[in-house]
């Protein structure tokens, strides 16, 4: 008998997604490994228990856990969970420990070897394994469609012998994988799409998909992006130059989509209540952030908010889950792909390379002890999250001012020098 996986049901009730398919379940098959799939681990994704062993997995129940040498799931697991995993498994998950440092020392008590799919490095390699991509891509997607559902009118332009309905104006902002296919969606279904994004290589990108790029492109601009692809934090100047920018243009927006994270922190407030004070009534602005804190201020997590002014405010939690279906059958192949690279195809069984650099980037706890450098003392000094940073240093003002009596200008200054920052709309 061969090495067992095991994919359990997932416990948390917001948690539709499932961490294995039928096509994975024969894969890893293929490799040697013998699969259990917990009884109604993929109801929620539309996958029956009789299709999981027509694939080759036995259907069995959580205590089987207690038997597996590898444990997928899709979030980390509980400590009732991990009481039934034995010592020295392999539990591949999206472990989330960014303030969680109790939840990571619990891991490493358990003798487990975790893994944290989120922490995959974005090199060619890894591509298919890339778990944060593969679900933002989705998460993209289903943004513009929570959209458009708040929204009560059409999003294409239509000219009809009745009339003409004006196309809805959409805006991304923060134009990563998720940002990119909110993008691609408004398009397709015919909005007028502008999008925003600290990052100079986002300028083409946006272009490439037919909207329009807003932002201050000054030196710091140029130099926003970390050599693993993610947006850097940009500076208190930039982010009150860049808001001054897209306040008045938020103003005239119907969809709002905000897609901003940081790894590691809170996520940056992108929209102020005054922002959104200044939208028409029926807009909708959609926060992806809300689990983290939230791009737009009064958003609430799992909650659509109404403000006085009859905006909408989305903030629906694990939006990839919200079309489980197919979030789960990326996240399956993404998971099969890694464990893939972890079997010796001689011996059919789990060698893991801990000097291999997608282990290294990956593996949280290992032994006894966490491992990951980023969390190497979270059973020893807890980890103190800092703060968001406040809206009033990332978005413009947006309510009425008292305008200052002008002053002569300059010497060889022009209207022009002294407008309002510089960017592409």
């Amino acid at each position: 008998m061969g090495q067992t996986v095991f994919i359990p049901r997932e416990l948390d009730a917001n948690e539709p997604r499932v961490a294995a398919s039928p096509d994975t379940v024969k894969r890893l098959a293929a490799l040697g490994l013998d699969v259990i799939v917990e009884t109604g681990a993929g109801t929620r994704s539309r996958i029956p228990d009789e299709d999981f062993a027509k694939a080759g997995a036995a259907i069995g129940k959580a205590a089987d856990a207690a038997t597996a040498d590898v444990v997928l799931k899709v979030r980390r697991p509980s400590d009732a969970e991990l009481k039934s995993y034995k010592s020295g498994a392999a539990v591949i998950a999206i472990m989330d420990p960014y303030g969680n440092d109790a939840a990571v020392a619990a891991l490493a008590k358990a003798g487990v070897t975790a893994f944290s799919m989120e922490f995959m490095p974005r090199i060619t390699r890894a591509q298919s394994m890339d778990v944060l991509s593969s679900q933002a891509n989705l998460a993209g997607y289903q943004a513009v469609i929570d959209g458009a559902s708040e929204y009560d009118r059409a999003l294409p332009m239509m000219m009809t012998a009745a009339g003409t309905v004006p196309a809805a104006k959409v805006f991304i902002m923060g134009v990563g994988v998720a940002g990119l296919q909110a993008i691609a969606t408004a398009r397709r279904l015919g909005a007028v799409v502008t999008a925003t994004d600290v990052r100079p290589a986002a300028k083409e990108q946006v272009a490439s998909l037919g909207a329009k790029f807003l932002a201050v492109e000054d030196e710091e601009f140029k130099a926003a992006e970390t050599a693993g692809g993610y947006a850097k934090e940009m500076s208190k100047e930039y982010q009150a130059r860049q808001a001054a920018l897209t306040a008045e243009h938020i103003a005239k927006q119907d969809i709002v989509i905000t897609t901003a994270l940081i790894p590691g922190r809170p996520a940056p407030k992108l929209v102020s209540a005054a922002m959104v004070a200044s939208m028409k009534p029926g807009s909708v602005l959609v926060d992806l952030a809300v689990e983290r804190g939230g791009n737009v201020e009064g958003a609430e997590a799992g909650k659509v908010v109404t403000t006085a002014n009859n905006v909408k405010i989305v903030g629906h939690l694990n939006v990839p889950g919200r079309i489980a279906a197919s979030a789960s059958l990326l996240y399956a192949k993404n998971l099969f792909t890694f464990v893939e690279t972890l079997v010796d195809k001689t011996t059919k069984t789990l060698a893991i390379k801990r000097d291999d650099e997608l282990v290294k980037a990956t593996m949280l706890t290992d032994g006894g002890k966490v491992v990951h450098p980023a969390f190497a003392k979270a059973d020893q000094q807890p980890h103190v999250e800092p703060a968001a940073i406040p809206a009033k240093t990332m978005v413009a003002d947006a309510t009425p001012k008292k305008v200052a009596p002008k002053k002569a200008a300059a010497k060889g200054a022009t209207a022009k020098s002294a407008a309002k920052p510089k960017g592409n709309a």
